[in-house]
């Protein structure tokens, strides 16, 4: 529950307090009183009026505490006349408004795109301030230590103290020069969300569900940029098979082993349709395509019915857009699927050294194809040993008993 009402409860905090330091820092002071008080004492009839009370008194707070500043004591006075009620501008309105706008997460978005942040730090701040992860989960999503992800964050926040950056309903102009950074922190926050799911203890679809609503708000926002519906497509064919990818006891179930009939099809059409609007256009971008090789997937009917070929000239497609490893990664699955697993694990040799798991896990899933039993146990060990996730760790260690 906190993390779906943060993002409103920030947006709430920011329409009335301004810079997002200082906002930012008593939203997690006021989510740890929660964390103690709510159990004890029971959860409030109104979660997110509560926090942006507790919240706006810690900003309050803070103010009273720095009177080194000029103009601090003038402005503590007017965030008093805020806590007992009186709004300071048309804007406010009441908690229970503030904390429910339908635009505030993708206003954060916006804000966190500002332009004077790299494109490392918009992502972090946005995953913090939307999606609701912590420095942890950050850094988990970027392979990169969690001190990193924090002094990234704090430095994010003091750049956008120092820019003078506002939170404030974004222009046309200003929302399209964004898209771009917006559009990644969207699939970064589906696809942490969706790894999640495979983790002990991360069985709520949250983050997914915050993904694909705000990817609608974008194509609602902006009807006319391809990518946007792209990206929605993407996350529709993606989370259509989410009732598909684990067994009852909790079993990873591979794509080309899961039963089609769990499926959601209103997903699947609804993606399918996203993606038909989006290709005439002429443009067609990195989500697009993604979108395309998922659309390709929903409509076998039978893993054995798979259109390789067609996955594979889309794969050479989005090489060219968007050359990542991730990418080449698909391709060369791809190519084994076409050419043979050798075709593929000659592509592979051109990859750099396997630091991740499901480089790995490919790559022994095409040394067991091509008979190369030895080989491909040891990759298969190794990328078990790799992921965090129970469930591909069991199937990646079975597969490897089974060699």
């Amino acid at each position: 529950m906190w993390r779906r009402e943060a993002p409103h409860v920030l947006a709430a905090l920011l329409r009335r307090h301004g810079r997002f330091d200082d906002c930012e820092d008593a939203l997690q002071l006021a989510l740890l009183a929660a964390a103690e008080q709510w159990p004890r004492d029971g959860v409030p009839h109104n979660p997110a009026g509560w926090l942006v009370r507790v919240a706006s008194r810690r900003v309050v707070d803070q103010v009273r505490a720095d009177t080194a500043r000029r103009g601090r004591e003038e402005r503590a006075a007017r965030l008093d006349r805020v806590d007992e009620g009186v709004a300071p501008s048309p804007r406010a309105g009441t908690e229970d408004d503030d904390a429910g706008r339908g635009d505030d997460t993708l206003n954060l978005l916006v804000l966190c795109t500002h332009p004077s942040l790299s494109p490392s730090s918009q992502v972090a701040l946005m995953l913090r301030a939307v999606g609701g992860l912590t420095t942890r989960e950050i850094a988990d999503a970027f392979f990169v230590p969690e001190a990193t992800t924090t002094r990234r964050i704090t430095r994010a926040k003091a750049t956008l103290r120092e820019a003078g950056a506002r939170f404030a309903h974004p222009d046309a102009r200003t929302l399209a020069g964004r898209l771009p950074a917006v559009r990644q922190a969207v699939s970064l926050i589906y696809t942490t969300g969706h790894a999640a799911r495979s983790r002990p203890g991360s069985s709520d679809g949250t983050l997914t569900t915050t993904a694909v609503h705000l990817a609608r708000e974008l194509c609602r926002r902006c009807p006319g940029d391809p990518e946007n519906a792209g990206l929605l497509a993407l996350l529709l064919l993606t989370q259509a098979r989410r009732a598909a990818r684990f067994t009852a006891s909790g079993d990873l179930v591979p794509l080309d082993r899961q039963d089609r009939r769990l499926w959601d099809r209103d997903l699947m059409d609804e993606g399918v349709q996203a993606l038909e609007r989006a290709l005439p256009v002429g443009y067609v971008g990195s989500f697009q395509l993604q979108a395309s090789i998922a659309a390709v997937h929903a409509d076998a009917a039978d893993a054995r019915d798979t259109d390789w070929a067609q996955i594979l000239a889309l794969y050479d497609m989005l090489e060219r857009v968007d050359p990542t490893p991730a990418v080449s990664l698909g391709r060369a699955v791809a190519t084994a699927e076409v050419h043979g697993p050798l075709a593929g694990l000659a592509l592979l040799e051109g990859m750099p050294p396997p630091g991740s798991h499901r480089l790995l896990a490919a790559r022994g899933h095409m040394f067991a194809r091509a008979g190369l039993a030895e080989e491909a146990r040891a990759d298969l060990l190794r990328a078990a040993s790799l992921t965090r996730s129970i469930p591909e760790q069991r199937y990646l260690n079975r597969l490897a008993a089974d060699l």
